[in-house]
Parts: structure tokens; sequence; C-alpha cells
């Protein structure tokens, strides 16, 4: 395989996840529109808000943090995307997956939004500080219970692959989620938390917080959150449908899956009002974390 063939497969993944990342956010602010009976925006605004937030100038500095706080989110986004088999049996989609890659993956998607904690708490903005704090107790939160179900799957198969997992997966005809429904439904507790929806919207909150660690950062910053969102929503998405569905053979396959896996967080968004963190951490503590731990039990039995 030549460098430019794998340098055209990175960018093309890249651009997929970037695409596939912002239509669903679009699609899920059309969706919650329509349940309050609005017609709101179209699927494809958010392209129109990355657009405009880039072309827009900022002149707030709060230090170097400030600055490298994005670039660290999004490359960690980048990052995670490339570690992630897409598109199983394909040379293309392909990436850099190795033996071991879930556990770096695993150690991306919680170092990545670090990014965001320590830029916003360089700007000083107290709304900026309290949205941080919940985010990382929060984090604290639903990291266990969804450790414990990715962990019960490592020992349960003997792999730390997530190629292997989906080969496993692909030649036994049995998806994780029905092998060890324990750690499928301890994963899938955990997943609105994951993804910052109501009712675990305690980081952002705009009622409360103007927004959280977002409060200082407009223009370009902004932006750039926005596109590392999407593709780490995109990478979390896939991640999820690799290690439990089966993973994907094509394309078609895997928008299909990961949107089936994404309406699960925005329906019960819709219906959800916000948690104060400390019943978000007792939440996830409760049945998440049983589920978890059983799951374990079942796979050390």
């Amino acid at each position: 395989m030549s460098i430019w063939f794998k340098i055209l497969a990175i960018l093309v993944t890249i651009v997929i996840a970037f695409i596939v990342g912002v239509t669903y956010m679009g699609i899920r602010r059309k969706i919650i529109a329509r349940t309050q009976n609005r017609f709101g925006p179209p699927v494809w605004q958010n392209f129109y808000d990355i657009i405009k937030l880039y072309s827009k100038e900022t002149s707030i500095h709060h230090g170097v943090m400030h600055h490298m706080g994005p670039l660290w989110f999004v490359a960690m986004a980048i990052t995670a995307v490339l570690f992630i088999p897409v598109v199983y049996g394909s040379e293309f989609f392909a990436n850099f997956n190795f033996n071991g890659d879930l556990i770096l993956i695993l150690y991306l998607l919680t170092f990545g939004p670090l990014g965001m904690a320590m830029g916003a708490g360089q700007t000083g903005n107290p709304n900026s500080a309290i949205g941080v704090t919940r985010g990382l107790s929060l984090m604290v939160g639903y990291e266990i219970p969804w450790l414990f179900a990715i962990i019960a799957l490592m020992v349960q198969y003997h792999t730390t692959s997530v190629t292997d997992m989906v080969r496993i997966q692909q030649e036994s005809g049995t998806w994780f989620m029905f092998s060890n429904p324990w750690a499928f439904i301890a994963a899938l507790m955990t997943l609105p938390g994951m993804f910052h929806y109501s009712p675990f919207d305690i980081i952002g909150a705009p009622a409360e917080l103007a927004s959280g660690p977002m409060s200082e950062n407009g223009g370009k910053y902004l932006g750039i959150f926005m596109s590392a969102g999407s593709v780490l929503a995109f990478v979390k998405l896939t991640l999820f449908v690799d290690i439990f569905m089966g993973g994907a053979t094509n394309l078609v396959e895997l928008v299909v899956k990961t949107f089936a896996v994404y309406m699960y967080p925005v329906l019960w968004s819709i219906v959800s009002v916000r948690f104060r963190t400390e019943q978000a951490i007792r939440y996830f503590w409760g049945w998440p974390l049983f589920f978890g731990v059983l799951a374990l039990i079942v796979a050390f039995v």
C-alpha cells in the first residue's frame, strides 16, 4: 500500500466522520423541533453555522491554553477516528487499528475533552469554571460503568483489538449485545451521558451557565469545538457499533446502525429534564454500574 493511498484514506475518513456527525446533529435539532410543534432549522443548518463561525474574527485573548484547548480537542477527536476500523474488511477504511487499539481509543475519548476543560479554565469566566467542574464530575460518573462493560468484553473474548471483536462477531454470527447483554445494557445506559444530552446536559446548561465552557469561546474557537464534537460523536457511535453490533461491512450499513444507536440518547433527551450533578452521578453509579459489574462477573465465569 502506497503512502499516498494511506493519506487519501485518512482524509476521506475524517471528512466522512465530520459530515456524518454534523448531519446527525442537524437531524437531532429537526426532530426536537418537530416534537415541540416547531419546524426548526434545516438539517444542514449546522454546516452553515460552522462555515459562518470560521469566517468570524475574535479578539479575545486569555492566554496560551485558551488557544491550545480547541486544538487539543480537535486533535484528539481526529486521532481517535483514525484508530477505529470504520468498515470491516475494507483495506481503504482499515485505518491504523492494531492489537490493543481499544485501550488507546478509550484513553483518547477521555483525554480529548480535557483540552476543552483547560482552555475554558483559563478564561476566568465563572460560568466556564462551573461547567468544567460539572463536566469532569460527569465524566467520572459515566466512565466507570462504561469501562466495566468494555473490560468485560476484553476478558470474555481475550482481545483488546476492535478489529478482532468485529471479526469474532462476523464469524460467529452473534453480536456481543446478545452474547453479553449485561455489558450492552451498561454501555447503552451510559450513552446519553457521553453525548451530554438531557438529562445529562449539565455542562452547558444554557439557562444556568450561559453554555458553560463555551461562554468565552466564539467565532473560530466555537467552530473548532463544533467540528471536533461532530467527529467525536461519529467516533463514539462507530465504536459502539463495532463492539456491540458486529461492525459494518459497508458505509450504508454503518450509517444505518450508527443512526439507530444515536436515536436512543436523542429521543431520551426529548422527554427528560436536566439532572443535577449529584443526581447524574447517582444514576450512573446505580443500575449502569450494577450491569457493568454483572457483565464482568459473567465474563469471568
